[in-house]
């Protein structure tokens, strides 16, 4: 990477960061290319070299945000499911991560639930889907019609605990919400 270049990331992640710090004050609606700048100390015209509008700069941010989630798992790459045993998505080994970036990223979150219509991109957790959550429930339910049930109500459940966690400021300690999730989901906790 060149000087240029580096320049123009380390600009970018002044302004993603400035977003970040934004949201946690306001609306997405209310914040102003000025505002962004101004807290990233870069020129409106830096910002236009980048990005058209505030929401270009956001849907940059949610990739990167994204990348950072992922690599936030100590595993290297998503398990291969090949048996039941395989199949027990709900350990504090994919949890714990998880809970901890939604904790730090919570205002984002927040902005992802209140406003789904601005973050339509299946494609960001479709690997994980096809990967890991879709062969699991496999294991477990042979019928097609029920396996695509099952795996919706797996999912949107574990995600509406998180998302009511979120809403109520993360209070509960990760291991308590850990074994609030495995009850729900019909995990024996010892």
């Amino acid at each position: 990477m060149n000087k240029n270049e580096s320049k123009y990331f380390y600009t970018a992640s002044l302004m993603n960061q400035a977003l970040l710090q934004l949201l946690e004050k306001k609306d997405i609606e209310l914040i102003t290319v000025t505002e962004i700048t101004k807290k990233a100390g870069v020129n409106r015209s830096t910002f236009y070299l980048h990005y058209d509008t505030v929401y270009e700069l956001l849907e940059e941010t949610l990739a990167n945000t994204n990348r950072a989630f992922i690599s936030s798992f100590q595993v290297q790459k998503f398990p291969t499911i090949t048996t039941q045993k395989d199949a027990f998505l709900i350990t504090e080994e994919f949890l714990v991560p998880y809970l901890n970036f939604c904790k730090e990223h919570k205002r984002l979150l927040q902005l992802v639930y209140q406003k789904p219509q601005l973050f339509q991109r299946k494609s960001t957790y479709q690997a994980m889907y096809d990967a890991i959550f879709y062969p699991a429930i496999s294991l477990f339910v042979k019928e097609e019609t029920q396996r695509i049930y099952t795996l919706e109500f797996f999912t949107q459940g574990v995600v509406g605990i998180i998302h009511k966690w979120i809403a109520l400021d993360c209070k509960t300690e990760i291991p308590e919400l850990i074994k609030i999730i495995k009850n729900c989901v019909g995990y024996s906790v010892s």
